[in-house]
């Protein structure tokens, strides 16, 4: 069964096309457009031979949106002969609010909803949905699936999927912790249980998604009881852009002693603040450029990050009654030694501590980096959700109790 996932971000495209069977499944082809909206904007496409070869074709274009960055890669997928025996298609979306605790098929009312959730998640369902309406444009009789981000914190219990808000705001306005990153928290968690050779319902984890951006999860016995973000992906740790944590009424006197209207305060949260308001830029990788040159705006930008972070193991570590695993991954946690030392160095009283010649020089995830005979294995995991995308959507469209195994909690 050939399934084509797409993943509709916020300045990116991911498409990778799977060809799933009961006991494997094999990557075919895949490819990504970056830097959505910038003049040397990446288009990447790369098909995977049976015999073990690689043909990449990489370019430097302007794609100067969305639609023209998802009108490029249908183009090509539509040249390619395997497109032809694709039977479904899966989504990521980013906000499902309490309308979808699960993946669901799409129809008119399935966009219709995702779409008044966009003020919710502003820089990603408009992204999403238009996978979704390009895709039914290019295959308008497969069936395609949604597969929400929020899914997987539909576990969290109400004392922590609640804010000390008045009821009528939750109860007829649905004001609440979401959560996001689902999909690859999800993916990671059942990867570490793999990895550990240990059923998932045994074990506590807290797994940090660490890229542009940036998340944490609290894992217990293979369910979620508690993530960083909230109502919208802008709560919790810093990020590369958006703000995390802040005191609420920064809002209002934002408003009040500069003027600022409430669209340009959520652009300034969304799109200037966090590693890009502290340092100037938000690209982990430039930061440690900054910080090699002296810059310490660069090296408060990384302390802060760090000290974040490790708040919130400390609290998660609490919630679980110990933990089993930290697990780091995304661009951040997977490639980024430094990072994962600083964090790491501040977490020895829970009894985490890394071999930091392992965090250095271990390659190709997964992988152990923690110091011999601590009490909590420190794993690098290299999130796949286009893959758990792909599983979700052969589960929801065939109902294949092979893949509902892969989609329990």
């Amino acid at each position: 069964m050939h399934i084509l996932v797409i993943n509709s971000g916020s300045s990116s495209i991911k498409y990778h096309l799977y060809e799933m069977e009961m006991e494997q499944e094999q990557l075919l082809l895949s490819g990504k457009v970056e830097r959505i909206g910038e003049l040397d904007s990446i288009f990447v496409y790369r098909e995977y031979k049976p015999n073990g070869k690689v043909e990449e074709k990489k370019e430097k274009i302007n794609v100067a949106n969305h639609v023209a960055g998802l009108n490029k890669i249908f183009a090509l997928l539509k040249s390619n002969a395997m497109m032809d025996s694709i039977q479904a298609i899966g989504h990521r979306i980013v906000h499902g609010g309490e309308n979808f605790q699960y993946p669901t098929i799409i129809n008119q009312d399935v966009i219709d909803k995702i779409r008044e959730m966009i003020s919710l998640a502003p820089l990603h369902n408009p992204a999403n949905l238009a996978g979704i309406e390009k895709a039914f444009q290019y295959y308008p009789q497969l069936p395609q699936v949604a597969v929400f981000d929020t899914a997987f914190f539909r576990t969290l219990p109400e004392y922590a999927y609640r804010y000390a808000l008045p009821n009528d705001l939750y109860l007829r306005h649905q004001v609440r912790r979401y959560g996001f990153h689902g999909t690859s928290h999800q993916n990671v968690a059942r990867q570490t249980a793999d990895y550990l050779q240990q059923p998932l319902e045994t074990l506590r984890l807290i797994t940090l998604h660490l890229g542009n951006g940036a998340s944490a999860a609290a894992i217990h016995d293979g369910i979620c009881i508690d993530t960083s973000m909230g109502m919208t992906p802008m709560e919790g740790l810093i990020m590369g852009t958006r703000c995390g944590d802040i005191d609420p009424a920064i809002h209002f006197y934002l408003n009040k002693e500069l003027g600022m209207n409430f669209d340009e305060i959520e652009t300034v949260l969304n799109y200037h603040s966090g590693i890009k308001g502290i340092c100037g830029v938000s690209d982990m990788r430039e930061v440690h450029q900054l910080v090699a040159t002296g810059d310490k705006r660069a090296s408060l930008a990384i302390d802060m990050y760090c000290y974040r972070i490790c708040k919130y193991i400390g609290a998660y570590y609490t919630a679980l009654g110990g933990l089993d695993a930290l697990v780091f991954t995304a661009g951040i946690g997977e490639n980024d030694p430094v990072i994962r030392q600083l964090i790491c160095n501040q977490l020895s009283v829970l009894g985490i501590a890394i071999n930091p010649t392992l965090n250095q020089t271990a390659t190709n995830p997964p992988f152990d980096i923690s110091k011999e005979n601590t009490k909590v294995k420190v794993l690098v995991i290299q999130t796949n959700e286009e893959l758990e995308i792909a599983h979700q959507t052969v589960s929801t469209i065939t109902g294949s109790k092979h893949h509902e195994r892969r989609n329990e909690n």
